[in-house]
């Protein structure tokens, strides 16, 4: 469980992020009347271009993270379960995003030392202490990304690869990483389905040499696949196996 310093450290990384992402909209002031030079048209829309940055930034900052797969697999198992709002979608997300800080927490505390806490000390500037606290999380993405993908989006984009994590730049490491990510969340919801699969497959056989053309056959398995998920304890090894499948 994680303590007050690292809830702390949690609370600070996540402002902290959404103020770099910000940066997009540099030198941006939300005074028109404080504003040097330009007009009134201009500095209009970077106000708006700010308020967008800022408003997407927690979807940003989400997607950089291990929630996607955990979301995913979570969506594809209920599909599978054929339990159709149960667990709610409310229920699913909040378990995913705890599961997310969990997973997220050995990259967050090392944030912290290495760029927050010195720049809330005043012992670095501002934007080294940023810089150190991203890499972190740039090296995460890169530890859980294929080397393809990040191939393919230095090439897109003109930048040769770089061997270092702190190297690459952001525009190549977030879509290569969230790309990597759907894959493996596909990957290991395939695994999940075949089960489930199977013993529709059987209530449909048995079903028909019945001679039950009425009765769905979703209807009768719904009950057998739940209660194969309860004995095998499902979200004790889905939750095990989707922490233990993220590298560092």
């Amino acid at each position: 469980m994680m303590n007050r310093r690292k809830l702390l450290g949690l609370f600070v990384f996540v402002v902290v992020m959404l103020v770099s992402f910000s940066a997009a909209a540099q030198s941006l002031s939300v005074n028109l009347s404080d504003a040097p030079s330009g007009t009134a048209t201009g500095r209009i829309f970077s106000v708006l271009a700010l308020i967008t940055v800022l408003s997407l930034a927690p979807s940003i900052l989400i997607m950089m993270t291990s929630f996607t797969r955990i979301a995913v697999v979570f969506s594809i198992t209920r599909t599978a379960l054929s339990t159709n709002t149960s667990p709610s979608n409310m229920v699913l997300v909040s378990l995913a995003l705890f599961l997310t800080m969990f997973v997220m927490a050995p990259t967050i505390e090392k944030s912290w030392e290495e760029g927050l806490k010195p720049m809330i000390d005043e012992k670095i500037e501002t934007a080294e202490g940023l810089e150190k606290a991203m890499n972190p999380l740039k090296s995460f993405m890169v530890r859980n990304t294929r080397e393809k993908d990040l191939m393919l989006f230095s090439d897109l984009s003109g930048e040769k690869k770089e061997e270092k994590a702190e190297g690459v730049s952001f525009k190549v490491v977030v879509p290569a990483f969230m790309i990597s990510e759907l894959r493996r969340a596909f990957e290991i919801g395939f695994l999940i389905y075949v089960p489930f699969l199977i013993i529709d497959m059987v209530i449909a056989s048995v079903l028909m040499s019945m001679g039950m053309m009425m009765l769905p056959p979703s209807v009768l398995a719904l009950p057998f696949k739940v209660i194969f998920f309860v004995l095998i304890d499902g979200w004790y090894l889905l939750a095990g196996s989707l922490i233990n499948s993220f590298n560092g």
